[in-house]
């Protein structure tokens, strides 16, 4: 069984193709544009990692980040910020919510999944099965 990953990201263009790329590297991948339904589903299973941006809708990356990190089952979940902000005060206020590191739009798919591997491996998952 692989690594689950949500992916979540109001562009869903731009979350399904790196879907298809994940998947093909044999990541079970979970996509959402609503981050308060997202932040529902990760509640009720949470996954391995997951991918957000910080500029959504109804509630922002930085508020999911900050009631996951709230939580006693989802406080571990690596979080990778995805986002278009180069402001340094935006990876920092990312940083403090509880990402545990900020992509800036647009990254190299290679860098994303060398930063997840080594996330999965810092943090491995209760079924330990992620793909590296």
């Amino acid at each position: 069984m692989s690594a689950t990953i949500w992916l979540v990201d109001d562009y869903r263009e731009a979350a399904d193709i790196l879907a298809i790329y994940l998947q093909g590297l044999g990541f079970a991948v979970q996509v959402s544009t609503d981050s308060e339904a997202a932040f529902t589903a990760i509640t009720q299973t949470p996954p391995d990692l997951i991918v957000m941006d910080l500029e959504m809708p109804v509630l922002s990356g930085f508020d999911v980040a900050r009631r996951l990190r709230m939580q006693t089952h989802t406080r571990r979940i690596p979080l990778i910020a995805a986002t278009g902000y180069s402001q340094l005060s935006k990876h920092e206020a990312a940083l403090a919510a509880g990402f545990d590191i900020v992509l800036v739009k647009p990254y190299d798919p290679d860098e994303l999944v060398r930063e997840i591997r080594r996330l999965l491996v810092q943090s491995p998952s209760p079924s330990d099965s992620s793909p590296l």
